[in-house]
């Protein structure tokens, strides 16, 4: 018997470094894979701003060209995030490696053409992609959803370089209220390595230090709440936008081709008038303006909002989260007057929050919080994240995401 227990224990601990030897090559990997897509959509991002009218006009155009794509070479791929949160259930086995270069190519060219949307998405789909190939080469329970989740943790930290958000996020977005930490080994240390990688490897990291002097007070903790239910309404109108518009768009015009072509036109007058094309891309802008005193207008979060899930809806390629970071940061500027709190630890908490409301996830944004700006404000992201996360727990920008909640025990 005793011979069992060490040999059960051996087996384990050879498993451990066979995991550990497997997030570092899929954080390599993907934090390269990363970089590529990464330093692409910057440079594409440059492109359009110093050729403005040579591309927006054409987003239409373009639209037609990224529907062609997935009729004719994506087969399931087509489905996206949809399809990592399938294999993530188990309703389905396979990511096809070609995922990689459709959705690569196809939100460059809604970027080029000025398409409002975000990267992280893409990201998290070329991790994903890539790690669950290993599971062919170890047997044990739960394998698939092991290297889903490491895929998905290498492929935010390789973007963002926050890891330990990028560990996070992987854990928890799958099923709301079921961490999954059978995959925490692996999913850390490709978390780590891929973030290491993409910062070597030159790719931008925003960071942006807040240094406050707050302390939590009956008055302050009221406050952090308040906005923390603001911000939680602002990401659930995201969503609830977005499913809308995908439904409302295929109901009335249910080929793909005029659908994305109709709604391509429309965007493309209104992003050009519209402060010549502020709100195109991924939002960055919007961002920075956030944290350097620049121009934030009243209206930048919500026509912003309006702009990402209609060019989501419409057919085009690309992700939420950037956008949801520079909605949250705008809407805080606006509101952080009426707290008597510092704008930009408002715009701060905006970021992290509207994110986490509209993905339905908690420890992530307050480690964003804590990894872009600064560690010393996490016990009031902590208050403001936990608000905006309980505004609404039943619907989320991945729709396809599992609610473990009984709701009758709250």
């Amino acid at each position: 018997m005793l011979k069992n227990i060490k040999e059960s224990y051996q087996h384990s601990y050879f498993l451990y470094l066979k995991l550990i030897i497997a997030g570092i090559i899929i954080g390599l990997i993907v934090g390269i894979i990363d970089t590529i897509f990464g330093r692409g959509l910057l440079l594409i991002g440059d492109i359009r701003k110093e050729y403005l009218y040579y591309f927006v006009p054409f987003l239409a155009l373009a639209g037609l060209l990224i529907v062609f794509i997935y009729q004719k070479f994506a087969g399931k791929t087509g489905k996206g995030m949809g399809l990592i949160f399938e294999v993530g259930h188990g309703t389905e086995k396979e990511i096809p490696l070609r995922l990689i270069p459709i959705v690569t190519v196809a939100t460059w060219i809604t970027h080029l053409f000025g398409g409002s949307a975000g990267r992280e998405g893409v990201a998290v789909q070329l991790g994903a992609t890539l790690s669950h190939r290993f599971n062919k080469y170890f047997n044990f329970p739960d394998k698939s959803k092991v290297f889903l989740v490491t895929g998905m943790a290498a492929g935010f930290g390789g973007l963002f370089q926050t890891p330990i958000a990028a560990l996070f996020f992987g854990l928890e977005v799958l099923a709301l209220g079921n961490l999954q930490l059978y995959a925490l080994l692996p999913a850390v240390v490709a978390a780590f390595t891929a973030s290491w990688t993409s910062s070597f490897l030159g790719l931008e990291k925003f960071t942006h230090i807040v240094n406050t002097t707050l302390s939590i007070t009956p008055m302050t903790f009221v406050k952090f709440a308040i906005l923390g239910i603001i911000f939680g309404i602002a990401g659930n109108l995201f969503v609830y936008l977005q499913s809308f518009l995908k439904k409302f768009a295929a109901e009335k015009i249910k080929n793909p081709y005029y659908r994305i072509f109709i709604i391509g036109i429309f965007l493309s007058i209104i992003l050009l008038l519209l402060h010549e094309g502020r709100y195109t891309g991924l939002g960055t802008n919007l961002i920075e303006n956030s944290f350097s005193g620049k121009q934030i207008f009243g209206y930048d979060w919500i026509l912003k909002l309006l702009l990402t899930t209609l060019t989501l809806a419409a057919g085009f390629q690309g992700g939420e989260v950037t956008p949801l970071f520079s909605i949250g940061a705008s809407l805080g500027v606006v509101i952080a007057i009426f707290f008597g709190l510092p704008i930009e630890f408002v715009a701060a908490a905006g970021y992290i929050s509207v994110f986490g409301s509209a993905t339905n996830t908690l420890l992530a944004p307050i480690f964003i919080g804590g990894e872009v700006f600064g560690f010393n404000n996490l016990p009031f992201f902590v208050i403001i994240v936990i608000f905006a996360y309980l505004v609404n727990r039943k619907i989320s920008t991945y729709g396809l995401q599992k609610n473990y909640f009984n709701e009758e025990k709250i």
